[in-house]
C-alpha cells in the first residue's frame, strides 16, 4: 500500500506564509460572506418552492429558469444545497466543507450561465467560481489531510484568532448588511431601505478597518 504523501514542500511554504499573512485572513473572511450572503437569498427562494426571477419566458434566461421550477424537488434539492454551502461557510470550523459544497454548485452555475447567455451575470458567478477556487486553495492542507488520511498536519493560525470584539461585530453586521441587500434584489425587503443598508454598511467597514489597526498595534505590528 502507498504511503500518504504531504503537499509538496514548495506548495506547503507557499501556503504556510499565506496562512499568516492578516490581509490574506480578511480577504479570506471576505469571499466566505460574499458568497454566502449570495447564497442565502437565492437558495431560501428555491428551497421554499418559489421562482426566483419574473423574467417572461419568451426570453432564454426566463424560459431556463421557468424549466427549472417545473422541475419541482429537484428545484427545492438546488436551494437546499446552497443553504447548506452558505450556513457552512459562515462557520468557522465548517467553512471548508462549505468550500468544497460550494464549488461544485458555482461551477455548474457558471457553465449554465456561459451557455444560455445571462448577459453580465456570466462575469459575476465567474467571480464566483475564482473566489470559491481561492476558498479550497486557503484550505488545501486540510483538504489533502482529509483525502489522504494524514494525521498531525499543521495548521496556520484560525482565522478569527487576534480580532479585537470591535471587528468581529463589524465583520457580523457587514455580512447582515450584504444578506439584506441580497434580499432587497429578490423585492424581499422594500428598496427604499438601500440608502439605510448603505449607511450601515460604512459604519461596519469603519468597525472592521479600526478594529484591524487596534489589533495591529497591541501586537506590535505581527500577523494577527
Amino acid at each position: 500500500m502507498t504511503k500518504p504523501r504531504p503537499l509538496p514542500a514548495r506548495f506547503q511554504r507557499v501556503h504556510a506564509w499565506v496562512r499568516v499573512q492578516p490581509w490574506l485572513g480578511r480577504f479570506t473572511l471576505t469571499n466566505r460572506l460574499l458568497l454566502a450572503v449570495a447564497f442565502l437569498p437565492s437558495g431560501l427562494a428555491k428551497a421554499t418552492g418559489s421562482r426566483f426571477t419574473t423574467v417572461p419566458i419568451d426570453q432564454p434566461v426566463g424560459f431556463f429558469f421557468e424549466a427549472m421550477y417545473q422541475t419541482g424537488p429537484y428545484w427545492i434539492f438546488i436551494g437546499i444545497a446552497q443553504l447548506a454551502a452558505a450556513v457552512l461557510l459562515l462557520v468557522p470550523s465548517t467553512a471548508t466543507l462549505g468550500a468544497l459544497l460550494f464549488f461544485p454548485i458555482i461551477l455548474s452555475i457558471c457553465l449554465i450561465t456561459w451557455g444560455v447567455g445571462f448577459g453580465a451575470t456570466v462575469y459575476i458567478t465567474t467571480a464566483m467560481l475564482l473566489s470559491a477556487t481561492y476558498l479550497l486553495l486557503w484550505d488545501a492542507d486540510r483538504i489533502w489531510a482529509a483525502s489522504f488520511g494524514l494525521l498531525g498536519v499543521r495548521r496556520g493560525p484560525p482565522l478569527l484568532e487576534g480580532m479585537t470584539w470591535l471587528e468581529r461585530v463589524g465583520w457580523v453586521l457587514g455580512g447582515s448588511v450584504g444578506f439584506a441587500f441580497f434580499l432587497v434584489t429578490l423585492s424581499l425587503i422594500p428598496s427604499s431601505f438601500i440608502n439605510e443598508l448603505f449607511f450601515v454598511g460604512l459604519a461596519a467597514a469603519g468597525m472592521v478597518l479600526t478594529g484591524w489597526i487596534v489589533g495591529l498595534s497591541r501586537s506590535g505590528g505581527g500577523a494577527l
